[in-house]
């Protein structure tokens, strides 16, 4: 697709709405071939292609204007189909490195990260993004692409850029030869880390990586 076709103001809604569609229902499909397991060592590249296409949709529908739905009242979509298979694969595919650290919102000053995991939001993600397939699979269109933008505003935006950011991070630790030995033992059971103990880990970090190749030595 062009530039010029996807910024285009005049679209046909309706090609708006389809091609919305066909990239949810492609990561959809894609996460779902990958929660399978049958290509471990290229799960994490994998993720992090679909989560960063996926989060072109949800581009478009941010910028786009709000979608107003049909009915006051949301049409009951049928059962929210079941989600714990995806997480528990997800969670053993991702074993080493599914837990991560995030800050919730990057505006809010001095806010503490808090513990995470990839398993969880692909499959919050998931379910969200399954809910508006049901409203377009039955002809609400215009239901779906309320409920998508809504909940990409409220959950799967935030949700889905936070696990793109920590791919990307296991990505880049294992092709700079990086090791992630800081984050043994990190759960999200854990108590979130004060500031100042953030500051004392943040510090002891930037002297072993930094300051040792330099020669620099703590208190010199």
């Amino acid at each position: 697709m062009s530039d010029a076709t996807l910024h285009a103001t005049s679209q046909n809604p309706d090609d708006f709405a389809v091609q919305v569609a066909d990239q949810i229902e492609s990561f959809l499909v894609a996460v779902t071939e990958v929660a399978r397991g049958d290509e471990p060592g290229s799960a994490v590249p994998f993720l992090l292609l679909e989560v960063s296409q996926l989060l072109l949709a949800g581009g478009r529908l941010g910028a786009h204007e709000d979608f107003v739905p049909d009915e006051r009242y949301e049409p009951d979509p049928g059962p929210e189909p079941d989600v714990d298979e995806l997480r528990e694969n997800f969670a053993r595919l991702l074993e080493p490195v599914d837990v991560y650290s995030e800050v919730f919102d990057p505006y809010e000053p001095r806010k503490a990260p808090v513990p995470a995991r990839i398993s969880d939001d692909l499959a919050d993600v998931i379910t969200d993004l399954r809910h508006g397939m049901a409203h377009y699979s039955a002809g609400r269109t215009t239901e779906a692409l309320w409920w998508w933008q809504f909940s990409y505003f409220s959950n799967w935006g935030a949700t889905a850029s936070a696990v793109l950011r920590a791919l990307q991070s296991v990505l880049i630790h294992v092709r700079l030869n990086q090791p992630l030995e800081e984050l043994d033992g990190l759960d999200t059971d854990q108590t979130p880390m004060g500031d100042e103990t953030l500051e004392f880990e943040a510090g002891r970090v930037m002297a072993e990586e930094i300051g040792g190749p330099l020669g620099i030595r703590p208190g010199a």
